[in-house]
């Protein structure tokens, strides 16, 4: 018997418009917050993975394109990536780079630093951004510099993603995403505090 789909099922549409729509003008890189605040959302108010394990539209669109379209290896997850070490070193390194992008944007907020209309892949590599840069002209120089840097986060986490589901499973990206392992930390704790 055939699952019926649920309108959820289909929020792999939205991780892929965000990276298409960003391409061409980068003030929709700022839609990806909703893509950070409603998982840690989630897990405080409800005390569950629901959005990773539901509605994340990342997760959805490496599961489609690993599965449906055979683009994974589909060979095991290595262990050291399910390590505690791993996973909460990873948090650490992705939360100092976007700390690093906060720090970018109110430099160019409070005029200490000109406005860098550039997107950085894997923070090293820069790609040439043009379209994209048209569209941060009508806009206050540190709007523009938030939607740059966090473009970039979104389009590196992507990609890394990407390498992952081509070696791995399809949702490899899952074990050691950031947000994942920030959520999951939020549950435990918050279980804690309830059987106290």
């Amino acid at each position: 018997m055939k699952k019926t789909k649920k309108w959820y099922d289909y929020l792999w549409i939205v991780s892929a418009l965000y990276l298409i729509l960003g391409f061409f003008n980068i003030l929709f890189a700022w839609l990806g917050l909703i893509c950070f605040f409603v998982p840690l959302a989630i897990a405080i108010i409800s005390g569950n993975k629901a959005y990773c394990n539901r509605y994340c539209g990342r997760g959805q669109l490496f599961q489609l394109l690993g599965e449906r379209l055979h683009l994974s290896r589909n060979r095991p997850v290595p262990r050291f990536l399910k390590q505690k070490w791993f996973r909460y070193g990873f948090l650490i390194f992705f939360l100092t780079m976007f700390l690093n992008m906060l720090f970018t944007t109110y430099l160019v907020a409070a005029g200490a630093s000109s406005l860098r209309e550039v997107v950085t892949l894997l923070w090293t590599f820069r790609l040439p951004w043009h379209f994209a840069a048209s569209s941060a002209a009508s806009v206050t120089p540190w709007v523009a510099q938030f939607a740059f840097g966090f473009y970039s986060v979104m389009l590196t986490s992507t990609v890394l993603g990407l390498i992952t589901m081509a070696l791995f499973k399809p949702r490899s990206w899952c074990v050691y995403c950031p947000m994942g392992t920030m959520t999951q930390g939020i549950c435990q704790l918050r279980h804690r505090g309830e059987a106290k």
